[in-house]
């Protein structure tokens, strides 16, 4: 609140927008400031309040700015002339405060016939809504009305309730009926209030089980519901809410990672089939980015880009819940911390949404065998107990369409999916001890299939028969190989993932070269002519995946990346011929990461011909390469103009970074953008750069030498150049062979 109060002292802030979730407090906060202008008149000469609650037209903001401010308005004038009239009026309101609460929909201010606040007539213009939105769209300075902190929620609690609350019989529950408000304000105020006077502990205790039971609730809570639930409706259309329905079905005050959310919202069609999978992640995030500024989710800060997260506020979720409840089609216990499944008489016909996921659930009864005839969505990932899900528990499912088993330690599927024809989802990930997979023949709908880190040796039967599945990964451990002629046949993938985990899980060049549509791919082909048949192929289209990490060669350990949205273009050459010959490397024209090991055939980087069209190179590791002797030749024709990062480990006969023959210069920009250099273990390289070259390293900012032995100076002139013809200050000293130079203050030194 002193944030808007001193917005309003400010005489540089015009427009202030008040914004947050409903029952948050916005009207509250800004009546205790309406008030207080009233009382402190000396700043402000009109206070003017207008309440437009739900959507409301020009005419009828007219209306009630006119009610407001003492004047009739002819219902048979145009609004143009309305407004000229209530510009008339307020123009001449010096220092002049107009709030109006609980705004909907942005509007402009002349529209209605308010003149714009400024140092003229010194006024200012102040709103509530709940959609952050709105104040941006009216040019508003944004205040976020925040929840209440646990230690101010209880506080107000007991001021609502009265001192009867802190008794020593009391309070213990009292507090745990506080918490379920989850610190909404107009929820602890009415549930407070309706608990006044209340002594008796039973009573107590009967109020928190309604709290706890979200399905049936609290009678007061239906207030609080209704404002929530009034939001909820309003939003655009019917994608959002299902969105915030998919968040419902994680536990309470979950932090949800958007990437795996948004995966939930494509499997399971909220997020309508779009030209591409990022087509598809940027509509997933527009849809959270409006929920998030409709204050229904709330972003939850994280340091890492890739692990962005979104939460539901408790009480938004539970109406959630109620709502879609309603009707016995949704089944939420998700976190609720259960042993076994629930009873038969959860299990309706009606059923269409089940989520258990988050609990201790170990085994599923082998005569269970619910009637759920219109189920479309089962969840019972991050059950780790769980190692067996009997045959029949399928039987009656036959319209189940998304099936996670998820982060559990099952170990054999039952044969009776393999009768689910519907399914277009059936999500294994990380299910470690699984074993068994029923053949798949028969499920030609559908679309998506994970196994990454599950436990089995071999792909399951069937799968060449998927001719629908866009999306399929095999990041197993213990896979050991890939049949030929299988993923050929699965013409419709657009995200493949074979490498990571497998030693032994290689693919054939011309096998991903059939798949047209892949957009993403991460795999390990066998050797450099496989590499070349797969980059000839999407050279040839003119179109290459959006993100793909490749390896070529014998398997090495590699940091790897699960998430497919957070591959890059990345490939790896492991003992590899990559000189001139029949079989040349081949690069990928938009690659963007590389790294070479154990590799021979080639002397400096510009033997490799296709680095020429590498223009957007970042990234480029070269190790225990033993024919490297050179990073680059200054004869040569290849640039590097887009490289960031060079990294240099374990060259037994590296000896310079660059070969001059004869009189041949350095292009000015060959490393214009180069950020980062780290050579490691090269123990016969004597000196790091001339002076030119150092010239030409605008952008240099990191230097880490390491275990160089035979390093004499950073900086040295060669036979072609003198030191004295470049403006570098060299410092020397007796105490250390390598010496820091002052090229910027930025430049960080770790020499060994």
């Amino acid at each position: 609140m002193e944030q808007l109060w001193d917005c309003l002292m400010d005489d540089s802030c015009r427009k202030i927008g008040v914004y947050g979730m409903g029952g948050v407090g916005k009207t509250t906060m800004i009546k205790l400031i309406h008030n207080r202008l009233l009382e402190e008149t000396n700043k402000f000469d009109h206070v003017i309040w207008v309440s437009v609650s739900n959507f409301a037209s020009v005419t009828q903001l007219q209306d009630k700015l006119a009610r407001a401010i003492g004047v009739c308005m002819p219902e048979n004038e145009s609004e143009m002339v309305r407004a000229a009239k209530l510009f008339a009026m307020i123009r001449t309101m010096k220092n002049c405060v107009l709030i109006f609460d609980d705004v909907w929909e942005a509007f402009q201010l002349e529209d209605v016939g308010i003149p714009e606040p400024g140092a003229d007539n010194k006024s200012k213009f102040v709103l509530t809504a709940r959609l952050a939105d709105v104040c941006l769209r009216m040019g508003c300075k944004q205040i976020k009305a925040e929840l209440l902190s646990e230690e101010e929620a209880w506080n107000l609690f007991v001021e609502k309730a009265g001192l009867d609350v802190i008794s020593p019989h009391i309070e213990p529950i009292a507090k745990e009926v506080a918490k379920q408000c989850a610190c909404l304000p107009l929820a602890i105020v009415t549930i407070a209030r309706s608990l006044k006077g209340v002594t008796e502990s039973c009573e107590w205790r009967n109020a928190l089980e309604e709290l706890r039971d979200s399905t049936r609730g609290h009678h007061d809570m239906r207030r609080v519901f209704e404002q929530l639930k009034f939001s909820y409706n309003h939003l655009d259309d019917e994608k959002h809410r299902n969105c915030l329905l998919y968040c419902a079905l994680y536990p309470e005050d979950f932090g949800i990672r958007r990437k795996e959310l948004i995966e939930r919202l494509i499997t399971g069609g909220v997020i309508d089939r779009m030209c591409s999978r990022r087509a598809a992640f940027d509509k997933g995030h527009a849809m959270l980015n409006k929920l998030e500024k409709a204050c229904l989710l709330e972003c939850v800060m994280n340091k890492s880009e890739d692990n962005k997260q979104v939460k539901m506020h408790d009480l938004v979720r539970d109406m959630v819940i109620h709502v879609n409840g309603i009707s016995s089609r949704l089944m939420v216990k998700s976190g609720m911390h259960l042993r076994e499944i629930p009873d038969g008489n959860y299990w309706t016909e009606d059923l269409e949404m089940v989520s258990l996921m988050h609990n201790y659930i170990s085994g599923i009864p082998s005569d269970v065998s619910p009637m759920c005839t219109r189920i479309s969505t089962l969840l019972l990932a991050s059950n780790h107990c769980l190692t067996m899900i009997p045959d029949p528990f399928f039987m009656h499912m036959a319209t189940l369409e998304v099936l996670d088993l998820s982060d559990t330690s099952i170990e054999a599927l039952p044969s009776s999916i393999s009768k689910l024809g519907k399914l277009s989802a059936l999500l294994l990930r990380r299910c470690a001890k699984l074993r068994l997979v029923p053949s798949l023949e028969k499920l030609i709908l559908l679309r998506k299939l994970d196994l990454c880190h599950a436990g089995i040796k071999e792909i399951p039967q069937g799968i060449e028969m998927l001719i629908n599945l866009r999306y399929l990964n095999l990041h197993t451990p213990y896979l050991e190989f890939l049949p030929c002629g299988v993923l050929s046949k699965l013409l419709n993938l657009q995200v493949l993932i074979t490498f990571g985990a497998s030693k032994t899980s290689k693919v054939k060049g011309y096998e991903v070269a059939s798949l047209r549509k892949l957009e993403t791919f991460s795999g390990q082909f066998y050797n450099i002519h496989e590499f070349n048949i797969f980059v000839h192929s999407i050279s040839t289209r003119g179109r290459e995946p959006d993100m793909y990490f490749i390896q070529v060669g014998e398997y090495h350990t590699v940091t790897f990346k699960e998430e497919p949205e957070s591959f890059g273009k990345h490939v790896k050459l492991v003992k590899c011929f990559i000189g001139r010959g029949d079989d040349e490397l081949v690069l990928p024209n938009g690659i963007q990461s590389l790294d070479i090991h154990d590799c021979h055939g080639v002397a400096s980087l510009c033997d490799i011909s296709s680095l020429n069209n590498a223009t957007n190179l970042r990234s480029l590791e070269i190790s225990k390469c033993d024919d490297v002797k050179y990073a680059f030749r200054a004869s040569s024709s290849t640039h590097f103009r887009s490289l960031e990062s060079l990294r240099l480990i374990d060259l037994l006969n590296f000896v310079s970074l660059s070969y001059k023959a004869g009189a041949a210069a350095l292009p000015n920009d060959m490393f214009s953008n180069l950020k980062s250099f780290r050579i490691h273990r090269c123990p016969n390289i004597k000196r790091l750069f001339t002076p030119g070259l150092l010239l030409q390293l605008h952008s240099l900012s990191v230097i880490e030498v390491t275990f160089c032995p035979q390093m004499k100076d950073i900086i040295a002139e060669d036979n072609d150049e003198s030191i004295e013809n470049h403006s570098i200050d060299m410092k020397k000293t007796t105490n250390h062979p390598i010496l820091p130079f002052n090229l910027t203050s930025k430049i960080v030194y770790r020499i060994n």
